[in-house]
């Protein structure tokens, strides 16, 4: 719990210096929590220390954490930013509040149609493949658009904005260049009458490159719970 919470503390520094040398509000940027591997006592550690946005990469582990921490439902907002398979989309569109990596127009589809009406709309992303990586899902930067119109147009769902996971880069400027394009993709997408408002980049190691240009989600996980152990 004490290094949890000296970590948030680091973290919530690097996002205020950060916001405050690109000249931006420090409210401007929420820092989602990604607990991926670690157990829900982690999660709980967080939230004790201030935490309420949290973040899961593989599914089932999310389910199990909601269910694990069903006191704190109704305080946590909970976001799927790891693939996203159709056949598991039903429990994602009943259990969770936000889904980032919508990749594909299918995913989006089955979402809107699984979606319960007493939840609300599921707020959504689509996963743009910024850096053009063949190992990367996501959509092409020229298909972003299409595919922006028809989410946008999906009932149960509200389209938010977009998430990259760009390649990683080892200096300031090679990191904000990925994270500049998909600024300039959402930019494009409001200039044709979408109204988007989130720009989910930033890692641990680059939150300082993406909050530069524009982010308004971080994804962080290894500064806060630490290095992760994969079982082999």
């Amino acid at each position: 719990m004490t290094s949890v919470i000296g970590n948030l503390q680091g973290v919530h520094s690097r996002i205020a210096q950060a916001c405050a040398a690109a000249g931006r509000p420090v409210d401007s940027v929420t820092l989602l929590a990604v607990s991926k591997t670690f157990p829900a006592a982690a999660v709980r550690d967080a939230f004790d220390a201030g935490c309420r946005q949290f973040g899961e990469n593989y599914v089932q582990e999310m389910l199990d954490k909601i269910a694990t921490l069903a006191d704190l439902r109704p305080q946590i907002t909970w976001h799927l930013i790891g693939p996203l398979q159709s056949n598991k989309t039903r429990p994602v569109a009943e259990a969770v509040d936000w889904v980032h990596s919508v990749d594909r127009l299918k995913i989006a589809q089955r979402l809107s149609e699984q979606r319960p009406d007493h939840l609300g709309p599921l707020q959504v992303c689509l996963q743009v493949n910024i850096s053009g990586e063949t190992s990367k899902s996501g959509f092409a930067p020229a298909d972003v658009l299409a595919a922006a119109q028809a989410v946008a147009a999906l009932p149960r769902l509200r389209l938010r904005g977009l998430m990259a996971i760009p390649e990683p880069a080892g200096d300031m400027d090679a990191q904000r260049a990925p994270h500049r394009a998909l600024r300039a993709l959402l930019d494009t997408l409001n200039a044709s009458g979408l109204a988007l408002d989130t720009l989910s980049m930033g890692m641990s190691a680059d939150l300082e490159a993406a909050v530069a240009e524009g982010a308004t989600i971080v994804r962080v996980g290894t500064a806060i719970f630490g290095g992760r152990t994969y079982p082999a």
